[in-house]
């Protein structure tokens, strides 16, 4: 099988002065329900210190058989980007065997001619390769580490790839546990969302074993446009909460100023055409800033996720000192949109907290 796709392997602010600046950047919006201080999430084990490697990158297409794949695939997780990402390994031609804890989500894939297993421990027993994607860390360890995990059935000769985003210290966890019983273990969060999971266009930020890594590869490119390998385990999750910080401060951003526009006089589309021709052009903006304008937010990345991903950025960025203030701003007026029961619409729903009118200061 040929592939055709390119492929590219001060102190911190304290948490009572981050909630002091997010607070007073959102006190025009914000119910008196936000709570005073962020939720803290410490990695205490995790970037000491500025990593020395360079990204593995391989910018020419490289040629791959049928032969050369794993030969059994095993996939944990058949949510809004696992479903479409097993779905095209299957459509490749792979023997994919699933599990979901919800097994009726498998359905469609198991109608495609996947097999179906009662328990990751089983997946992993029955398969050379094991993929998973799940929506959180606590998630992903039970998956992976809990009472019939993949650990329990897995062993040499054997791989694990997680690709769910979780904080370094969850993901070095977990490679803890997969390594102990002599399988290899890659770390592979990917950055883009529902669209790009159908449409194979994923990208991979992956770390671990590089031996893994180079199996798997073929199956990356499966489901992916592009793949990195960042050395050791815990960069592959660092670079992806990076990723979505940026990204959750943008649409954050965008969001204000859509609003901001519309209350002057503009055109709300006339702004997302402008802001899409412009130096500040993202893909994101033009492909989501119709649906805002109509207040549709259809689930593509869900504003839950989205919260969690800026948390768990903030708590690294915690670890290693490194002031985020606009991420910390930003990850309150995602918390307030969670607290209007947005927590399952896509989350450039986000806009809806700017939205919120301002109740009157309770009397003391």
């Amino acid at each position: 099988m040929s592939l055709g796709k390119t492929h590219c392997c001060y102190n911190l602010l304290n948490s009572s002065n981050t909630a002091s600046l997010a607070m007073a950047v959102f006190s025009s919006f914000c119910p008196p329900q936000i709570p005073n201080h962020f939720s803290r999430t410490p990695i205490s084990s995790f970037l000491r210190k500025p990593p020395s490697f360079k990204a593995f990158s391989v910018q020419t297409p490289t040629a791959s058989t049928q032969d050369e794949l794993p030969s059994r695939i095993g996939f944990l997780g058949i949510g809004i980007m696992g479903s479409p990402m097993a779905q095209n390994l299957i459509k490749s031609g792979c023997d994919v065997t699933v599990w979901n804890r919800t097994k009726s989500k498998c359905d469609p894939l198991i109608s495609l001619g996947a097999k179906y297993k009662s328990s990751p421990e089983e997946v992993a027993a029955a398969c050379d390769v094991t993929f998973a994607m799940l929506a959180d860390p606590e998630s992903a360890v039970d998956v992976a580490c809990g009472k019939h995990g993949a650990a329990s059935g897995i062993g040499p000769g054997k791989g694990y790839v997680d690709v769910s985003t979780v904080d370094g210290a969850t993901s070095k966890l977990i490679g803890e546990h997969i390594k102990a019983t002599g399988a290899l273990f890659l770390e592979a969060p990917v950055s883009g969302s529902k669209k790009p999971a159908e449409d194979g266009h994923l990208i991979f930020l992956t770390a671990g074993d590089k031996s893994l890594y180079e199996t798997v590869a073929p199956l990356l490119d499966i489901m992916g446009k592009s793949r990195f390998f960042l050395g050791s385990v815990g960069n592959g999750a660092a670079m992806k909460l990076v990723v979505n910080m940026v990204m959750g401060s943008m649409m954050a951003s965008f969001s204000e100023g859509l609003l901001l526009g519309e209350k002057v006089g503009l055109d709300p589309d006339v702004i997302v055409e402008v802001i899409s021709q412009g130096a500040i052009s993202a893909p994101m903006f033009s492909m989501k800033g119709p649906s805002m304008v109509k207040s549709l937010y259809p689930t593509a990345f869900p504003l839950k996720h989205q919260q969690k991903d800026l948390r768990l950025a903030l708590g690294l960025a915690e670890s290693v000192s490194q002031p985020t203030p606009v991420a910390a701003a930003a990850n309150e007026l995602y918390k307030v949109a969670k607290s209007h029961g947005l927590s399952d619409r896509d989350f450039s729903a986000v806009i809806e907290a700017l939205k919120v009118k301002l109740q009157d200061p309770p009397e003391y």
